[in-house]
Order: structure tokens, then C-alpha cells, then sequence
């Protein structure tokens, strides 16, 4: 969930409540979102409440026609009492939220943190002994925490940034300038989210993958037309204008229904078939090259080509390599 999306939730029931019977399509315009977010948000709400989960514990909502009205809010406008169990889980999630890059006002986190600890008493003890790291081990750089101080200077100056990056999807190192717009963490991963003036369009850059990083002389310019993206279901978010590939995955290859965004899957005796919408070409020949005979091309025609010709070259420099060294 994106630190937008959060408050975003926590301020809809008492906004519902105030206007019974509010359109959907107002209430969007209202909160700054588009009318299938908002349904999204409300169908999230549905499965939130007491503890129990059960009838008459979760947030209740009517819809007459295009309309919505709370019919119950599970007590979120009363008082929060928590219990020590609870209060030390908020005080986790508190920390958690304080190390995500770029947050804007950690001085009310802060604040908040001191606040419940103060209430929790000595159950809040047990927080002091844990450390809350959101970088992956794997991909943590020696030069990140660097990179990301002349990031936020950038974001708080309104300056633009040189960046050098690079594109896993096509293997290569790109140079651009982009006018900083926020700091965000997705899926355990930071990104940048900037206006790039080469693309000239909004991009995500993950922090880990930039090379290199330099604060320009220049006033960060974001265009009107430039929108934030929504990230709330992950980073790439599949359209019909993205290229439909159908695979068929071995055992040692359907991990990969599970960690991209697949259009369907389907069984097919041992082997999972699927199809995914892709954005870029170069990523997947990438991707089915790296699989090898767990994975088979079956849509389209010319990207199963494309793989057997880039595997038989990759190949015939194997042998060769071998030849010359004997």
C-alpha cells in the first residue's frame, strides 16, 4: 500500500458518513481520484474491521445505483483503545513507515511514535530491541545512501538530476535528465518518480539501479500534463496497448505466474500456459532466454524466432570459445 493510498482510506469513512448517499463519480472528483480507484478503495474497506472478521465486524457499505452509503463503520468514529499487542504492531508499522525514502513530514511519525509508546508503557519496551531495514540485502550499494541525500536535496530544491541508469529490460546504461516528483516504495523497493525529459514522459527509476547521480544548476520544470502514477497494485501495470506473449511454463519456470502480472494461466497437464502483456520485447527474450527448456514460446510466432536465433548464436560462441582454448 503507498503512503497516499493509506490516508487516503483512513479519511473515506468519516468522509461517507458526513455525505450519505454521495455519488461515486463525486465522491472521486472530491478526493482527487479516478472513479475506479475510489471502487478499489471501497472494496478494500469492505474487508477491513474488528477483530473476528466475521459478520458484523466488518465495514459495511450500500450501493443504490451509482451511489454509496456507510452502514457500518466498525467504530472508527469512536476513540481508538488499543490493546498492548496492538499498540506494539502500530508501533512497528510507525517505524517501518519512518524509513521509507523521502517521507515527507517524519517529524510526525516521530511525534506519533513517542505519543503510542507513552500510552503502551513498558510493552513499548520491547520495540527497542528491533530494527526495521526496507533495503534488500541484494540489492543494497555502497553509494545509495549518497544517492539518495542528493535526491532529497533535489525534491526539496526543486532541481533537476543528471541521472545515469540503468535499463534491465534492454541491458544497458542510459544517460538522462529528470525533474524530480516524488520518492516512493513499492513492492520493498524504492523508486524515483521524475519527469524525463528523453522519454518526455513520467518514469519510475529504482534507486538501486542508478549508477550515478548529479544535482544540476537548473529548476526542476515538471510539465502540467505530468501525473503521478498509480502504483497501488505494483510498478507495471498491463494495458491492452502492451504486446500479448503466450508461454508455456515447465515445473522449474512456473514460479513466474506468480511474480508477473499474468492476463490468464491456465493448466495444461504438468506445464502452466500464460499470458502476459509486455512492454518491452527485449525483456522477455531476455527472460525466456534465461529459463531455457523450462519455458517454450507459443505466441507470438516471431518472438519464438527471435529466442532460437539469439540461443544459437549465444551457442555457436560457446563452442567457439571452447575451440580456441583447446
Amino acid at each position: 500500500m503507498t503512503t497516499e493510498r493509506l490516508p487516503r482510506l483512513l479519511a473515506l469513512i468519516p468522509y461517507l458518513q458526513a455525505r450519505p448517499g454521495i455519488a461515486v463519480a463525486e465522491a472521486a472528483t472530491d478526493l482527487g481520484v479516478s472513479e475506479v480507484q475510489l471502487r478499489k478503495d471501497l472494496e478494500l474497506l469492505w474487508m477491513c474491521g474488528l477483530p473476528g472478521h466475521g459478520p458484523g465486524d466488518l465495514i459495511d457499505l450500500s450501493f443504490e445505483g451509482d451511489s454509496v452509503t456507510v452502514t457500518f463503520d466498525a467504530g472508527i468514529h469512536r476513540p481508538l483503545r488499543l490493546t498492548a499487542d496492538e499498540a506494539l504492531s502500530l508501533l512497528v508499522a510507525l517505524q517501518t513507515l519512518a524509513e521509507v525514502p523521502g517521507l515527507a513530514e517524519r517529524d510526525v511519525v516521530d511525534r506519533a511514535l513517542a505519543k503510542i509508546e507513552a500510552a503502551a508503557g513498558t510493552q513499548a519496551k520491547a520495540r527497542s530491541g528491533l530494527t526495521v531495514n526496507l533495503q534488500d540485502r541484494d540489492t543494497q550499494r555502497p553509494d545509495s545512501d549518497e544517492h539518495l541525500a542528493l535526491i532529497r536535496r533535489a525534491l526539496a530544491d526543486r532541481r533537476a538530476l543528471d541521472l545515469t541508469y540503468y535499463v534491465a529490460g534492454r541491458d544497458e546504461t542510459t544517460e538522462r535528465v529528470v525533474d524530480p516528483m516524488r520518492l516512493l516504495l513499492v513492492e520493498g523497493r524504492s523508486y524515483l518518480e521524475a519527469w524525463c525529459r528523453r522519454s518526455v514522459d513520467v518514469r519510475l527509476f529504482r534507486l538501486d539501479r542508478i549508477d550515478a547521480v548529479q544535482l544540476l544548476d537548473e529548476a526542476a520544470v515538471v510539465p502540467t500534463e505530468a501525473r503521478p502514477r498509480d502504483v497501488s497494485t505494483g510498478v507495471f501495470q498491463p494495458s491492452a496497448a502492451h504486446d500479448a506473449v503466450t508461454l508455456r511454463l515447465a515445473a522449474g519456470a512456473r514460479w513466474v505466474a506468480d511474480y508477473y502480472p499474468c492476463e490468464r494461466v491456465s493448466e495444461v497437464g504438468p506445464d502452466l500456459e500464460v499470458v502476459l502483456r509486455v512492454a518491452d520485447p527485449r525483456w522477455v527474450r531476455r527472460l525466456v532466454l534465461g529459463l531455457g527448456t523450462e519455458v517454450s514460446v507459443l505466441d507470438p510466432p516471431e518472438l519464438a524466432e527471435e529466442v532460437r536465433r539469439e540461443a544459437a548464436a549465444a551457442l555457436a560462441g560457446y563452442t567457439q570459445g571452447i575451440q580456441s582454448s583447446a
